[in-house]
């Protein structure tokens, strides 16, 4: 168990994430590290579904199963069964990584209901194949804020603090819901994941093509 704390801790010093909380780890990590770092963690298009299949070998549980797909659902054999059960795996493994960073937490209103809350992709799944399953390009936000988000009408900036778009503001003096749902959040720092903190690439992002600010 020491061995594999020990490469664990590796690894950690590796973490962009927690780099960018301060927290450094070893130094001396080896270049064999290095390079597994560079391969999982530069191949979220893929790796999520091949650990499942591994996962689901060796704990001899049918993957569908595993990720609570229901067969009746899906075609009995076939190429189109198979991407169907990948897709689905691959959603589930984002769903479940962002909210678990996240502590099933909304970032803005701390809201803790699971039906409520929305593994949400900073830059939009359609845009980036390569990142749809990057944890990094996530954010765990309540059903009604990642309806403005993806709109466009809120933001979050690449220092992590939430911003409302003008085309709400006006609207502050008129609607109280509209004060109290949003306006009242404006500038302040969201809830930050104990891991997978998002990608300041992806927030810029969406600050510069996304938001009507």
């Amino acid at each position: 168990m020491n061995s594999v704390a020990l490469k664990l801790v590796n690894f950690a010093s590796l973490d962009p994430s927690l780099q960018a909380r301060g927290i450094k780890g070893v130094t001396n990590v080896s270049k064999l590290d290095r390079e597994i770092w560079n391969e999982l963690y530069n191949n979220w298009d893929t790796l999520p579904f091949e650990s499942e299949k591994l996962l689901a070998r060796i704990s001899k549980t049918p993957i569908e199963r595993l990720n609570d797909i229901d067969e009746s659902e899906l075609p009995r054999e076939g190429k189109i069964r198979e991407q169907l059960v990948k897709t689905r795996v691959n959603q589930a493994f984002f769903r479940k990584s962002i909210l678990a960073s996240y502590n099933y937490t909304c970032c803005i209103t701390g809201i803790q209901q699971n039906e409520l809350l929305i593994a949400s992709h900073i830059k939009p799944w359609g845009m980036d194949e390569k990142n749809r399953l990057n944890p990094r390009n996530g954010i765990a936000i309540n059903a009604l804020h990642d309806k403005a988000f993806e709109a466009g009408l809120i933001t979050i900036t690449e220092d992590y603090r939430l911003r409302i778009s003008s085309i709400l503001k006006k609207k502050q003096e008129k609607n109280e819901a509209m004060m109290e749902c949003f306006i009242k959040y404006d500038n302040k720092t969201i809830n930050l994941p104990a891991r997978f903190l998002p990608d300041p690439e992806f927030l810029k992002y969406h600050n510069q093509e996304r938001f009507k600010g």
